[in-house]
């Protein structure tokens, strides 16, 4: 998925998320990566990425986890 940074300043990331099973239940996890230059960098030391888009991630996975373990709807 492509991630479009507004502030702290403008920027692209791309995120991925990775399904792995493990027994009768499967792993999801999410990585983002993109270029960072100077700037992005110096920004970085004082600002924690994982802090500002990690909750909305989680829960965007707890949601997931809630559709998939639903029962199907009635049609």
């Amino acid at each position: 998925m492509r991630m479009d940074w507004i502030r702290p300043m403008a920027g692209v990331a791309i995120v991925d998320f990775t399904f792995k099973p493990d027994g009768d239940k499967t792993v999801v996890t999410w990585a983002m990566y993109g270029k960072n230059g100077f700037l992005g960098k110096l920004v970085s030391l004082f600002m924690d990425c994982d802090k500002m888009v990690g909750p909305q991630f989680e829960q965007g996975l707890a949601d997931l986890g809630k559709t998939v373990t639903a029962a199907p709807a009635a049609k």
